[in-house]
C-alpha cells in the first residue's frame, strides 16, 4: 500500500482535535500529549500519546478515542503507542491551552521545575506559592487543597472576588 504525506498529515490532524478527557477545553494536542502521528509503509496509522504522569487513568480513554475517531475517518489499521521518554512536563502545554484553561477558570501552570545540577538543597520550611486569580487576576490567592477533582490539579481560592479555582500543577 502507497502512504501519502497528505494522509498522515490528515490523520495528524484529525487526532490533534481530540479533546482531553479530564480538561476537555483542551485538545492532546494543546496538552502536549500527542507526540507524532505517522502512516507506515504498510499503510497503519500510528499515533504515539505520552502520559501526563505515570498511572494517568485518563490515558485509557485518551487512547481509544484517539483510535475511534481515526477509524470512524478512514484509517482501517490503527495503533496508539504511549511513549514515556521523555517524560510530559507542563511546558508542553501550548499557549493556546494556557489561554483556555484561564478562559475556563482554570488558573495554568507555571515553568515546571528544572532539577540544578548536584547536590540537591533540602527545604525544611513550607514554600509559599501565589498563583494569579483566573477569575478577577488578583495575586491574593491561597491553596486550600493541594489536590483537587484529579491528581494533576490543586484546589485554590482568590481572597479578592472570594471564588474557588483550580490550579494544574507544574510538573
Amino acid at each position: 500500500m502507497v502512504t501519502t504525506l497528505t494522509d498522515a498529515r490528515r490523520a495528524r490532524h484529525i487526532a490533534q482535535r481530540v479533546p482531553d478527557p479530564e480538561l476537555p477545553m483542551l485538545t492532546l494536542a494543546e496538552l502536549g500529549v500527542l507526540r507524532d502521528v505517522e502512516v507506515t509503509a504498510d499503510g497503519t496509522t500510528v499515533a504515539y500519546l505520552t502520559p501526563t504522569y505515570s498511572g494517568c487513568p485518563a490515558m485509557a480513554e485518551m487512547r481509544a478515542e484517539v483510535a475511534a475517531r481515526l477509524r470512524a475517518a478512514g484509517f482501517a489499521r490503527v495503533e496508539v503507542r504511549t511513549v514515556l521518554d521523555p517524560p510530559w512536563t507542563t511546558d508542553w502545554i501550548t499557549a493556546e491551552g494556557r489561554r483556555k484553561l484561564a478562559e475556563h477558570g482554570v488558573a495554568p501552570p507555571g515553568p515546571a521545575p528544572r532539577p540544578a545540577p548536584g547536590p540537591v538543597p533540602l527545604v525544611l520550611s513550607p514554600t509559599r506559592l501565589t498563583r494569579a486569580c483566573p477569575q478577577c487576576g488578583s495575586a491574593a490567592t491561597e491553596e486550600i487543597s493541594r489536590f483537587a477533582a484529579t491528581a494533576c490539579k490543586a484546589l485554590w481560592r482568590c481572597r479578592a472576588c472570594r471564588e474557588p479555582f483550580e490550579y494544574l500543577k507544574e510538573i
